[in-house]
């Protein structure tokens, strides 16, 4: 089967500083390479990205830094150009130029990936059009999103996205599996601080650690305000780098799953720490939204708590044997379903069908003998 080449432009592979799209871009774009396609990676060379690279050279593909649009005219045009499919990602600084450059310039395929799917339509409804606008949309072949469900039909009839497809966040079950640790923390949450999703933070976690003064807790994940008031009893750190989250998650009894506002609403969202937590063996208790239990099953394979109260129960006299069980039954659901591997074939399966189409439009037409 032909070998087919991809160039990705996206917020950045290099560096996971408040950046979750790193391990998702890292885990897709190594196992593209492993199935023998070419990779190439462009992001722009931003200063804070810059200062705090944990993989300036992904040993995958290529990765191709540039300062700004000129540049990445002058430098990767040729790329672009000859690429069987281009795929531009949400947050790209200047997306809305970059789109518009490559769905002018590409002879192959183009793309949309949408990490951010829900926050990028309320930003559209807004007439915020920071990385993406309405007109754009229809201009990409694909709209690949990581929320399924509704929203993709959404896509297609009020966006006019000519085929809107699931690109879920993933795993990479070569980094992330269960370490034999002893638990430091009984609960533990990892992510970058956002408005949105601080309440249920304090519900889930912060309440629960002030009424369980016994209880150890973790929070890690960078731009947290100065002015929370953490009890004494939750651990915070600014940042952990991806080679480092097997271990933190293996120190925790439980884990946090905590989503976003927009994301909730539009329900069939899962977040790449759930993944990862899971292919850990860790179990997840997470808060409840539309689509979950399509993912894993409630009580079997993840814990749901919608308040304090029931947080610190499920800390406090949840069974250890059924806790074991339930943190191994969602390590096996990630890995039949949600690992990189799986996202690579997808998104390999839709290119491929789109340029199959393109082919068979090609043809020339039967004129008989």
């Amino acid at each position: 089967m032909k070998t087919l080449s991809f160039v990705f432009l996206g917020l950045s592979i290099t560096s996971s500083w408040g950046n979750g799209h790193a391990t998702t871009y890292r885990g897709l774009l190594k196992r593209l390479a492993q199935r023998g396609h070419r990779v190439l990676f462009l992001e722009r060379d931003l200063w804070f990205y810059a200062e705090n690279r944990d993989l300036p050279d992904p040993p995958y593909g290529r990765t191709g830094l540039y300062q700004g649009l000129d540049d990445l005219r002058a430098r990767f045009g040729d790329a672009v150009r000859d690429a069987d499919m281009v795929v531009v990602g949400s947050y790209v600084p200047d997306g809305v130029e970059v789109g518009a450059w490559v769905t002018e310039t590409a002879r192959g395929k183009t793309a949309f990936y949408d990490i951010d799917t829900p926050v990028t339509l309320k930003k559209l409804e807004r007439g915020d059009t920071e990385y993406l606008s309405a007109a754009l949309i229809p201009r990409y072949d694909l709209y690949l999103s990581f929320t399924g469900g509704p929203t993709l039909d959404l896509l297609e009839r009020r966006y006019g996205a000519k085929r809107a497809r699931p690109l879920y966040c993933s795993v990479d079950p070569d980094a992330y599996f269960p370490e034999r640790l002893s638990p430091r923390w009984d609960l533990g949450y990892l992510g970058t601080y956002s408005p949105d999703r601080q309440p249920t933070l304090d519900r889930l976690l912060v309440e629960p650690a002030r009424r369980w003064a016994q209880g150890r807790f973790a929070v890690a994940g960078p731009q947290y305000p100065a002015d929370i008031d953490w009890p004494s009893n939750v651990d915070r750190t600014d940042h952990i780098p991806p080679g480092e989250h097997r271990a933190f998650y293996g120190a925790q009894r439980f884990t946090l799953n905590v989503t976003r506002r927009d994301m909730i609403e539009a329900g069939y969202s899962p977040s790449v720490r759930l993944f990862e937590a899971a292919a850990c063996g860790v179990p997840v208790i997470s808060d409840d939204w539309p689509g979950l239990d399509e993912l894993f099953e409630p009580g079997k394979e993840i814990l749901v708590a919608r308040s304090s109260e029931e947080a610190l129960r499920l800390l406090r006299e949840f069974p250890e044997r059924e806790r074991v069980a339930i943190g191994q039954r969602a390590r096996e659901r990630v890995l039949a379903r949600h690992t990189a591997a799986h996202r690579a074939e997808a998104l390999e399966r839709y290119a491929r069908e789109l340029i199959h189409e393109q082919d068979e439009r090609e043809l020339p037409g039967d004129r008989g003998s």
